[in-house]
């Protein structure tokens, strides 16, 4: 086992797979212990822990769907007992609510979306001030958003529901970092472009990658790790004048 520097206790929304574990992987090699939370994806959340255990860090995986009130606490609550104070949250979990125009969009994925992406990191936010902040006996952390390229695209023709998601996650990082600026949390957001990761298939469209490629200044898609290292670094003593801050992570685009 490889001894480790003890960061305390980080939640990872939405890491069973994609950014979200690549984030929760890195997390552990830097030595925060991770609460790697999934809503499905049980066996995927387990193998990000058992990566997390056989790198001499510690890890639980944490079922909850962050969009129901009763479940983010259990997940908090199950966080802290089982791995100590919670230090810092990085808010990954959302969803696309599949490709479709406005024009043809139901009223039920709009609410799916809203209720996931925004509510559930507003919800995850709140829980995690209740504890970190020094006006009400924390210590302090770090909150890290998980926005999109697409809040500034606009994903015309795709998914702008989604980016309407994430524009209200920039400005949603940008109010919480300023009301508890002075409460020894900071609060930042990273926006990915287009990324090498499973969403792609799952939203039924294997070949968007290499449509989209060329809209992209360094000719490629990110990776997950990518990605993850600019989280991390948020997350850090590193970058303990930052707060509000929305970091584009998208090849220029």
């Amino acid at each position: 086992m490889t001894d480790k520097q003890d960061l305390g206790t980080l939640i990872v929304t939405g890491a069973s797979r994609g950014i979200g574990a690549a984030i929760a992987s890195l997390a552990g090699e830097h030595g925060y212990a991770v609460a790697v939370n999934f809503s499905t994806g049980a066996v995927e959340a387990k193998k990000v822990v058992e990566n997390i255990l056989a790198g001499g860090g510690r890890a639980v995986a944490i079922q909850a769907d962050v969009s129901h009130e009763q479940d983010t606490l259990r997940l908090f609550e199950t966080a802290e007992g089982e791995l100590g104070p919670i230090k810092a949250l990085v808010n990954n979990a959302g969803i696309t609510g599949g490709f479709a125009r406005v024009e043809e969009v139901s009223s039920a994925a709009v609410a799916k979306v809203l209720a996931i992406n925004v509510g559930g990191t507003i919800l995850c936010a709140r829980e995690a001030v209740r504890r970190m902040s020094n006006r009400r006996g924390g210590s302090g952390g770090a909150i890290v958003n998980i926005s999109s390229r697409a809040a500034h695209t606009g994903a015309a023709g795709e998914w702008v529901h989604y980016a309407a998601s994430k524009g209200a996650i920039d400005s949603f990082t940008i109010g919480l970092a300023r009301e508890v600026a002075t409460e020894g949390i900071r609060v930042n957001a990273v926006a990915p472009g287009l990324v090498d990761t499973g969403l792609h298939a799952a939203n039924g469209e294997p070949g968007r990658l290499q449509r989209l490629m060329g809209t992209v200044p360094m000719g490629r898609p990110g990776t997950p790790r990518e990605v993850a290292e600019g989280v991390v670094w948020l997350l850090s003593p590193a970058a303990s004048f930052t707060t509000g801050a929305i970091l584009e992570i998208g090849g220029g685009r």
